[in-house]
């Protein structure tokens, strides 16, 4: 830069020209000033001095001082947008409003790094006669050869900030290739002033990281892990990064989003890694340039270099932390649960592809597909109590885990062993730091002279509370040696191995809870998908075991009536026979228990009272369509019997029954031999019998229809 243009007060030769009108000194002169960051501010103070200079020339243009305003809003903020700049929006309201008559500026790049906010302003300042002065000279926009040259200025000023930030971005990225760049270490790390990162060298910060990757492996959950650490007392230690104890150890409470970030983490697997978050242009906010990043898959990293650093895991433990986590998320399994339901999350509908949910309720599951339900409106695809698949997934479960019985049996004892000496070791650090910490205060408070007071009081005080804080963290633990459970001795393993050689007794002992049931199901079960045939009691089960294996089987459900049976014709058949012969109730039902027949519902066999009620039910249903056998049988227009209309809507006849004593529906009753009762309904009758059959039962008492009189039905 020339001597001249370095001096702010110097008058250059544009000053003589004849652009600057007596208009343009009639309105306020504009210094606009401007640093990128706050960096700048503190280090490149010379260019803000330079800035600020130009109100010295805009007087010698002519401008008073009162008619000079300086914009200095935008002091640490980038000029690549107009966004989250409140001095250019302001520098352009004032020249749209015809109030400016010069705008002054070290060079371009000062007022935008944009073209569409250059060119925007360009607009404004040559419909309103505006002015633009840099260094290099007075220019008029609305002159053609002085708006060529602007635009170039304006060109080169964008050109040059990409060309600045992809000279950064690949001297960063070239630094991470070689695994150079510095980067913020997480818990259990520290960074040598030589820049080596290596493990935190004291051993319960180390134990206390190995821990959490220990319990999410036995747990599977974050939350487990979060109980775990909470219920033993574990809390998480921090090294300060900034402010006067910098460095130093800090043990806090640990929290979800810090055990989450620990598992997602891959440096704890030794892989040295950048670009996990990177800039989506469409999600950042103008003028906000650290907004917009997002995670990226680990396979869209900018760079990953495996076994750089100290590991507390191997990856292959990481990539399987990474699926777990996966899996618990709203797009997986999601995670265990304290329902008795044991297939919640692994059953697939077998007619729309839908995962299956599950529905509790009056002390029962079902597993319900309802997903067109919710988002589309139609009914429910398939429905089905859980018991039934849940016994039959449990006896396969059993058979799948007979072979490895004694090995669980015994990875189960040392498993108990190994968390009894983690957590003895974790309360013995424990112990010794606390004891540390009040030997090196009662160090502290011997050294300091006894006249020294000043001193003195506050080291006494510092003793006193380490002095404490150790009491208290003995009396906790011996609190814990007497709740924890005896180590595992012969007499335990023999009982172990007892308990392996018979799994059923296991599975269905009171201490196995439910959670811990759909554990062991996911280890052996990815996908379970669940057809009910033809609307039967027949479900057809397809089961996508762990390793490939595909297993095909059919389970019977309990359904509502007979009716739905896949084998009710011949059962209602051979009841008839059976009848025929003279067979009282009892001895039917014996007899059709005998031969293997079952009934609906959750009963396993017959009784006098069911088949009773069965062959009465079924005499009525063929009776309807016999000819009435006296004129005071025949049937009005539009009447029907009550057990053929309860079949037309596919309900009980009881229920219709139910309906008519209310008066929700218009009965009468014949006056012949059979005194049947016959109800009213049209066609319109009946398709409002019908929606009212497929409402829920709940909106059943909505039905005002008045009471009729006892002579009414």
């Amino acid at each position: 830069m020339s001597a001249q243009s370095s001096n702010p007060s110097a008058q250059p030769e544009w000053t003589l020209g004849s652009k600057i009108t007596p208009r343009h000194l009639e309105r306020l002169a504009m210094v606009y000033v401007r640093q990128s960051t706050a960096q700048q501010l503190v280090k490149h103070q010379e260019s803000t001095r330079l800035q600020y200079g130009l109100v010295e020339r805009a007087r010698g243009l002519g401008w008073p001082r009162e008619r000079i305003i300086v914009v200095d809003d935008d002091l640490g903020r980038s000029g690549a947008s107009a966004e989250g700049r409140p001095g250019f929006q302001r520098l352009v309201a004032e020249v749209s409003l015809d109030r400016v008559g010069i705008i002054l500026g070290v060079e371009s790049s000062r007022l935008a790094r944009s073209c569409r906010d250059w060119y925007q302003l360009l607009e404004v300042c040559a419909l309103f006669g505006t002015l633009i002065a840099d260094m290099d000279g007075l220019y008029e926009p609305s002159n053609y050869n002085d708006r060529l040259l602007l635009g170039l200025k304006g060109t080169m000023s964008e050109a040059e900030l990409h060309v600045l930030r992809q000279r950064m971005q690949q001297g960063k990225v070239a630094k991470a290739r070689r695994g150079e760049l510095g980067l913020l270490v997480p818990i259990g790390y520290m960074r040598r002033p030589s820049g080596e990162v290596v493990k935190d060298p004291d051993e319960q910060v180390q134990s206390v990281v190995q821990l959490v990757f220990a319990q999410f492996e036995a747990r599977g959950t974050v939350h487990g892990v979060l109980r775990y650490l909470v219920n033993n007392g574990i809390k998480m230690p921090v090294r300060l990064t900034a402010g006067p104890a910098k460095g130093e150890l800090e043990w806090r409470r640990p929290n979800r989003a810090t055990l989450h970030h620990m598992l997602k983490n891959p440096v704890y697997a030794g892989a040295y890694v950048y670009g996990q978050r990177q800039v989506d242009p469409r999600r950042q906010k103008p003028g906000r340039p650290g907004t917009g990043r997002s995670v990226v898959a680990p396979g869209n990293w900018l760079v990953a270099l495996k076994d750089r650093l100290p590991a507390y895991i191997n990856w292959e433990q990481y990539e399987r932390n990474l699926e777990q986590l996966k899996e618990n998320s709203a797009q997986g399994l999601g995670a265990v649960r304290n329902g008795s339901a044991l297939l919640s999350g692994l059953l697939r509908c077998g007619r729309c592809g839908c995962r299956m949910m599950v529905a509790y309720g009056a002390g029962r599951q079902r597993y319900v597909c309802c997903r067109n339900a919710v988002h589309l409106g139609e009914p429910e695809c398939q429905s089905l109590v859980g018991r039934t698949l849940d016994e039959c997934m449990s006896e396969l479960v059993l058979k799948a885990l007979m072979p490895s019985a004694l090995e669980v049996s015994l990875k189960v004892a040392e498993d108990l062993e190994a968390e009894h000496a983690r957590l003895a070791e974790h309360w013995r650090q424990r112990l010794e730091r606390a004891r540390f910490e009040a030997q090196r205060a009662l160090r502290q408070y011997n050294a300091v002279e006894p006249e020294n007071r000043l001193v003195a009081r506050g080291l006494e005080s510092q003793l006193e509370e380490k002095l404490a804080a150790q009491k208290c963290l003995e009396e906790e633990h011996q609190r814990w040696l007497a709740k924890r459970p005896s180590p595992v001795g012969e007499q335990e393993r023999k009982a172990i191995r007892a308990l392996a050689s018979d799994i059923p007794a296991l599975w269905k002992a009171s201490s196995t809870t439910s959670a811990e049931r759909q554990t062991i199901i996911r280890q052996l079960v990815e996908e379970v998908v669940v057809t009910i045939l033809d609307g039967t009691e027949r479900v057809e089960l397809s089961i996508q075991w762990a390793g490939g294996h595909r297993t095909q089987t059919t389970v019977a459900r309990p359904v509502a009536r007979m009716e739905q049976l896949s084998y009710w014709p011949q059962l209602a058949k051979r009841m008839e026979e059976l009848r025929s012969q003279g067979l009282a109730s009892r001895s039917i039902a014996e007899q059709l228990n005998k031969e293997g027949w079952r009934p609906a519902k959750r009963r396993s066999t017959f009784n006098g009272d069911m088949v009773r009620t069965i062959l009465s039910r079924h005499r009525r249903l063929r009776s309807t369509r016999h000819e009435p056998r006296t004129p005071a049988e025949a049937l009005r227009p539009n009447e029907w019997r009550l057990a053929e209309l309860a079949a037309r809507l596919s309900m009980p006849s009881i229920t219709l029954y139910s309906w008519m004593k209310r008066g929700w529906v218009k009965g009468r009753q014949l006056e012949g031999a059979l005194r049947l009762w016959v109800v009213e309904a049209d066609s319109k009758e009946l398709a409002r019998l019908k929606a009212l059959r497929a409402a829920p039962k709940h909106e059943w008492r909505r039905t005002r229809t008045p009471r009729p009189t006892h002579k009414e039905l």
